[in-house]
């Protein structure tokens, strides 16, 4: 079977399944937000079946020893719809730090609040910053994790793309726990906007924590090398193989 007959069974697929997910979701809507995040996590369950299965994409985690006990805060770099459901598969008690205009997606955006995601209104100035350190403190002090695409959108591989945003160093500054570099390749077989989905292998790399006691300006440039440094070098492993 050809890429492309793969890559249209999966979208076929995949998209069945996330309207059958959306469509059923409501039933839990009146269940604790605990048992409505268990069952969001089918998604990536689902769908990294299917991407298996058809597309012989397969997926690599690396360096989990790296990333401390407790609630963190994960820094991530962001190439692929893949991203926004490997969180939720390593742990599904996880947060995302969204844009609030998902939620004003139907159905979803009802999910989305009910699981207790973050949202963040990107035009909203001090105040949306505020509200991002307030909720993520929140979210961390349950217990969970919080995860941040510091870019706050995809970025092809090869490329740096957009600045590093001031949301993850006031987090840093503000939350209190620690923050974990995460680097990926996910664009390299699933890249942004593409219909087709390229076998090969997807691979998530945690990276050290980033010190304590940095200084704003210095903790934006040591992050960045930890996520772009490590995430070039996996793109090149990606296209060796």
């Amino acid at each position: 079977m050809t890429i492309w007959l793969r890559s249209a069974l999966f979208n076929l697929l995949f998209f069945a399944w996330c309207v059958f997910l959306i469509l059923t979701m409501w039933l839990l809507l009146p269940a604790p937000p605990r048992l409505m995040r268990r069952y969001v996590a089918l998604w990536p369950v689902g769908t990294f079946r299917l991407l298996r299965w058809i597309t012989g994409i397969e997926i690599d985690v690396r360096g989990r020893e790296r990333i401390p006990p407790g609630p963190v805060i994960f820094a991530s770099k962001h190439q692929s719809a893949w991203d926004t459901m490997f969180f939720l598969n390593l742990d599904p008690d996880t947060a995302y730090v969204m844009k609030a205009e998902l939620a004003r997606i139907p159905l979803w955006g009802w999910y989305a609040r009910r699981c207790r995601h973050v949202l963040v209104d990107r035009a909203g100035g001090i105040g949306a910053m505020r509200d991002l350190v307030r909720s993520a403190r929140e979210i961390l002090a349950e217990g969970r994790s919080v995860v941040i695409f510091p870019q706050g959108t995809r970025t092809p591989p090869g490329e740096v793309g957009g600045a590093y945003h001031p949301g993850i160093a006031a987090l840093y500054a503000q939350a209190g726990v620690p923050i974990v570099p995460v680097a990926l390749n996910s664009g390299t077989v699933w890249p942004r906007r593409s219909f087709l989905k390229r076998p090969g292998t997807i691979v998530v790399e945690f990276q050290e924590t980033v010190p304590d006691g940095l200084e704003r300006k210095a903790f934006m440039a040591e992050l960045e090398r930890r996520i772009e440094g490590p995430t070039r070098l996996l793109e090149s492993e990606s296209r060796k193989g």
